[in-house]
Order: C-alpha cells, then sequence, then structure tokens
C-alpha cells in the first residue's frame, strides 16, 4: 500500500509516536515563522526558556500585522523582535518587505519541509510542497528551541482536481467550492492534499491561495505536490537549488475523495459572516457594493495583482466604490512599479496600501455601517472588518476588480476575452529588508530593547486538585477567536501586554465580560460547536489564562485553539452528551472533584453543577503530555520541569 504525500513528509519528520490516526504524534519541526502580533509574545516565551540561540534550519521574523505604528506600542514591539531575532538566531523582515506568508513562499519556503507559524495562513507553505501548520505561539518559541511539536496523527482527504478553470475563474473559487463542501469545521483534524492532473494547470501563486485558506476548513494543513511547476517558480527566485520532486503514490490510501472538476466551477463568493457561506455570483445577482479591498497573504501574489492591473487599466472606478490595494511584499510592489501595472491602478482611482495585512485584520479601511464589502480576504467573520454590522463577502481580485468598476457585484467572465498571464522567468530580486542574526560570536554583545508596553508572560498554576468556580460566560456555536480576543487597530498594539489586552477580551460577546471575571477570581466558560474557529493567536487561551479562567466546557473545539489553552494550563472538555449544555446557564457554580485523578485515569471527567444539582459528563482526550502540561500549568512551566 503506497503512501500519500503527507505520509511521506510526516514519517520523514517523525520523533515520537506512530503514524496511526488519530493518535498523537510528534514531529521534528525544520522553519518557523512569526508576525509581530504574535510575535512579541512568542519570543518572551522563548526567553523565558534560557535557549540561546535557535535550532531550526531557518526561523524568521516578519512584521506585518501592526504596520500603523500608531503611538509608541508597534514600534516598541518591532524593536524588540528585531533586537530579539538579531541576538538569537532569527532572521528579521522588515516593515515594509511584505505579509509573511507571501514573503515565506517567495524566499524561505522549501518543498518536503516542515514549518509552523504562529499564524493560522502558515499553510500557505503546502502551495509549494511543504508541511506548514499554524501553531500558538509557544508551540513556535518550543521548536525554536529545539522541541518537537505534536499533532494528532491526520486523516488525509484527496481532493481530485480534473480539468482547467475557465477564463476570469480563479483559484479562489476553487477553495470556496472546498468550503461549500467540507465547511468551516470539516477538515479538523484531516490534511487536505490536492491531487489529480487539474493541479498540473495551477501556478504555485494559485496553489498557494487554495492551500492559504485551507486554515478556514480547521484542517491540520493543506498541501500540493512538489512538481515542474513547482520548479519554475523557485527558479525564478532564484532558488531553484532547494527544489525536489515530491509526490504521492500511485496506489496511495485516502480517508476521503473529493473530485472537483475546474471547468465546470464559476465565479462565486462567501457571504456574512461564514467562509463556508459560499453562493455564485449568479445567484447573489448585482448586489449593490460599497468597498473593495483586494490583498492580504490570500491574494496578493504578483499573478493576481497582474490580473487586476489589466482589469483597471484605463478605466475609473465607480463613484459609490472606495478600491484599497495591498500588494502581498515587496517584491510584487516593485515589480508593478516596473512593468507599469501600478500606474494603471493607481490611473483607476485605487487606494494604494502598504504590503501588510492591513485590513483584513481591522487595520483600517473598515467598511461604513451595514456597508457591502467585497474583499480578496480569507475570513469575514462579524466585526473583524473594524465594523460591527458590515457585511464582508469573500471573492477572487477578479470579481473584486470588475465590481469596482461597476458598483454592483459582478461576474468577471462579463470582461470578454481573457488574456494569459503568465509569471515572469526571473522574479526582481532584493532581500535588503531581510536582516541577517548576528554571528554566533557576537550574539552576547547585541541589547535586547524592550518598550514600557511590553509585559511580562501571564503566571500560571499548577492544575488545583478541585476546580469550584463559576460559569462567567456562555456562548453558541462557531465562536471565532475574534470574539474571544478581537484584533484591529485599538486592540492588536496590545499584543504584548496581556493584562490590558484583556480589557478587551469576549468584549464583542459580552462587554462585561472582562469585569465579573476579574469580580469571580476564577470561572469556567461554556461553549458550542466549532469554539475558537480562526485565528492561531494564543491570546484568546492568554487573556482567560489573566482573567483566572480554569476550564472550558464546549460541544466541539478548533484544533489550534485546544491546543492553546493546554498550552496556557487551562483545561479544554467536551460535553458527553450535548443536551446538558442547554441546561447551564451564566452564573451556574460548578465544581470539578479530583481533576487531576480523574484526568490520569479516564477520558470521561465528572463535573457537578451544584447550583442547580445535577451531575454531567465530559470527555477529555489528551496525551501522558498533556495530561503533564495540565498537571504543571501548562507548557511553558512543563518545559522548564523537562530542562531542571
Amino acid at each position: 500500500m503506497g503512501l500519500t504525500l503527507t505520509e511521506k513528509i510526516l514519517s520523514k519528520h517523525l520523533v515520537e509516536g506512530e503514524m496511526i490516526k488519530g493518535t498523537e504524534i510528534g514531529i521534528k519541526i525544520d522553519q518557523t515563522l512569526t508576525q509581530d502580533a504574535t510575535g512579541t509574545m512568542a519570543y518572551l516565551e522563548f526567553e523565558a526558556m534560557g535557549v540561546p540561540r535557535v535550532k531550526t534550519e531557518r526561523s524568521v521574523a516578519y512584521i506585518d500585522h501592526n504596520t500603523l505604528q500608531n503611538g509608541f506600542m508597534n514600534m516598541d514591539d518591532h524593536r524588540f523582535i528585531g533586537s530579539v531575532a538579531k541576538k538569537h538566531g532569527i532572521y528579521f523582515s522588515r516593515p515594509g518587505n511584505g505579509i509573511c506568508h507571501q514573503v515565506h513562499l517567495e524566499r524561505f519556503g522549501v518543498p518536503g519541509k516542515t514549518l509552523i507559524g504562529s499564524d493560522s495562513h502558515t499553510p500557505t507553505g503546502g502551495g509549494i510542497g511543504m508541511i506548514a501548520i499554524g501553531a500558538g505561539g509557544m508551540d513556535v518559541a518550543v521548536a525554536m528551541g529545539g522541541g518537537t511539536y505534536y499533532i494528532t496523527c491526520p486523516k488525509v482527504v484527496k481532493v481530485n482536481l480534473t480539468g482547467k478553470l475557465s477564463p476570469w475563474v480563479a483559484a479562489k473559487d476553487v477553495i470556496l467550492e472546498v468550503l461549500k463542501i467540507m465547511s468551516v469545521k470539516g477538515g479538523v483534524g484531516k490534511v487536505i492534499e490536492y491531487c489529480g492532473e487539474g493541479v498540473k494547470t495551477l501556478s504555485v501563486p494559485e496553489r498557494a491561495t487554495i492551500t492559504n485558506m485551507g486554515a478556514e476548513l480547521g484542517a491540520t494543513t493543506s498541501i500540493f505536490p512538489s512538481d515542474e511547476v513547482t520548479l519554475s517558480f523557485l527558479k525564478a527566485q532564484g532558488r531553484e537549488d532547494v527544489w525536489t520532486e515530491l509526490k504521492a503514490d500511485d496506489d496511495a490510501v485516502y480517508d476521503e475523495v473529493i473530485n472537483i472538476n475546474l471547468s465546470e466551477l464559476v465565479p462565486q463568493a462567501a457571504c456574512p459572516h461564514s467562509p463556508d457561506n459560499v453562493k455564485t455570483c449568479a445567484e447573489l445577482g448585482e448586489m449593490k457594493i460599497d468597498q473593495v479591498c483586494i490583498g492580504s497573504c490570500t491574494n496578493s501574489s504578483l499573478l493576481d495583482m497582474l490580473k487586476v492591473a489589466y482589469i483597471l487599466k484605463g478605466k475609473t472606478i465607480h463613484p459609490d466604490v472606495q478600491l484599497s490595494i495591498a500588494p502581498g511584499s515587496k517584491q510584487v510592489l516593485n515589480m508593478l512599479a516596473e512593468n507599469g501595472a501600478l500606474a494603471d491602478m493607481i490611473g483607476a482611482g485605487a487606494r494604494i496600501l502598504e504590503s501588510a495585512c492591513g485590513p483584513c485584520i481591522g487595520m483600517g479601511q473598515s467598511p461604513n455601517s451595514k456597508g457591502i464589502s467585497l474583499r480578496t480576504f480569507n475570513r469575514n467573520f462579524e466585526g473583524r472588518s473594524g465594523t460591527k454590522d458590515g457585511q464582508i463577502y469573500l471573492v477572487s481580485p477578479e470579481v473584486a476588480a470588475a465590481s469596482a468598476l461597476t458598483g454592483v457585484l459582478t461576474d468577471p467572465r462579463t470582461l470578454g476575452d481573457m488574456p494569459e498571464f503568465v509569471l515572469p522567468e526571473k522574479f526582481l530580486i532584493n532581500d535588503n529588508m531581510v536582516a541577517a542574526p548576528a554571528p554566533e560570536e557576537e550574539m552576547d554583545s547585541v541589547e535586547v530593547l524592550r518598550g514600557p508596553n511590553i509585559k511580562p508572560f501571564p503566571t500560571s498554576e499548577p492544575l488545583a486538585e478541585t476546580i469550584k468556580a463559576g460559569v462567567s460566560l456562555k456562548v453558541g456555536d462557531n465562536i471565532t477567536t475574534d470574539h474571544i480576543m478581537p484584533a484591529g487597530a485599538k486592540i492588536l498594539p496590545l499584543r504584548s501586554n496581556i493584562p490590558e489586552i484583556s480589557k478587551y477580551c469576549f468584549a464583542v460577546c459580552d462587554e462585561k465580560f472582562h469585569d465579573r471575571a476579574l469580580e469571580m477570581g476564577k470561572s469556567i466558560i461554556v461553549g458550542g460547536s466549532n469554539y475558537g474557529q480562526g485565528s492561531s493567536r494564543e491570546h484568546a487561551a492568554l487573556a482567560p489564562l489573566y482573567l483566572g479562567v480554569k476550564a472550558v466546557i464546549t460541544k466541539s473545539f478548533a484544533r489550534i485553539h485546544m491546543a492553546n489553552l493546554i498550552n496556557a494550563g487551562i483545561v479544554p472538555m467536551t460535553f458527553a452528551n450535548e443536551a446538558d449544555y442547554d441546561k447551564i446557564d451564566q452564573g451556574d457554580e460548578l465544581e470539578i472533584k479530583n481533576i487531576g485523578k480523574q484526568i490520569a485515569e479516564s477520558n470521561v471527567i465528572k463535573v457537578t453543577n451544584t447550583t442547580k444539582g445535577f451531575d454531567f459528563d465530559c470527555n477529555v482526550s489528551f496525551s501522558d503530555r498533556q495530561k503533564n502540561m495540565l498537571y504543571a500549568g501548562g507548557l511553558l512551566p512543563y518545559t522548564k520541569q523537562l530542562n531542571s
């Protein structure tokens, strides 16, 4: 029986456990990346481990999220990250160099290597055949220190692509189709592996768009084979020496197979407020729009930008529409400037933003109240744009550009014949905005720069014998990390200051949560299904930790957030009987006696609702390592115990 590509790479990097699906395995990590919204905390955690220099093949720190630099806080974080990178052997991508996933694909990604990043869209690297996984900052810190990264050995889903995309139908339409089929929780515990003859028709940037939004499936990661198309891309980047051919065996066995004929796809859009709420442009009709934003790590490649520039050339955007465009990297922006495409965008009336995440995480360009905004981004969660009642639709760059001209949602196939868009044989290569770390002999002399907004990592305590606490909050299904710990221009600068940022914890759901949780001292949160979907931000676990949350009981968890809760020493549990969710109210007192003993002896935990006088069971599924982490109070104290 042959192996899938996923199994081949994971097996090669396996250091603990066996390749038995559903069990915990530990893998060696070759590369890491961080971004500044999560990086400051990750590097504080790395420092706390006491490892002098990273032990990975390549670690890169990117500045791409908090680039508004409004006040001193963002700049202080950037200086801190830059100095830590220089001291500890990490490459530093300076502000303006571009979005982490776009730049990493261009300059650092290597087929067949493992990559974890403190950003949930790290699976973008699967576009060139990497096992690239989003993780919490603490997991990344441990990997930088040479530690093993643990995941559940995944099931592998084969997405068999046939045919070829029709003119003006895009890679974005492919992943929207997969989301329509699988849903935002359909990929949990799985890797999505793209195969079939249709793969050869997709460029690396198109593949990266598809793997990028695999994060919205809840999948561990997504991956394409490394083939001649991959070689061509790497050769154009001057990096053909890192290429190797990688593919699944012909007789590989998959857990699930999805067939998609690329020729049958049409332009689509994900409607508010979920990436899997997908309809065709024809179904939505000529909906009036207010704003268009083009960019993000999903759709900001040179190929995307050239298509947008072609559509806009010689025209003017509709007077009722605001159009913003953010090229994904300095390389892309430079090449657009040199070939005249940037002038075509500017001439049409587009507002050119810096090469950064920007509007995707609510850093500017928020739509008007109840405004309809078409975005080429990956998420349209409620309030994520910075406007609570904004109506966000996720579309391809082709749909976005065509609609910006007409003022209504427009099927780009109405544009007429599409020219052939091809990637250059040679990209413009200039890595002058990537700072190399100090040589090992000079690292001790490097000063780490700390601003007043940078606060220590919040402390945790070993697991108590009994948890007795009130329910500080009860929430429903599909609570995202944007609900738990919002982003945006007001809040992101506080990512290195847990006491201050915790004031916004769950503010989207209940503005009184922070004060109530502090007053209670310790508490338990109750949630519905797919709790914690979305971003990898560990702040969605660290802020509740700071506010005294001891356990979270839900119908089900998203993968990364559940791992982050364990890392923080917060016990995640799921209802054995989901009907018990309805019996619990905010304010109820819950008691979990002998919780450490219960976790050690069983996968079923008995919980008592002392307010209403009934018991209910919760399921847990912890590896021995995770149990020991919870006993110690989280990953950081557990790691210190191992190293003591």
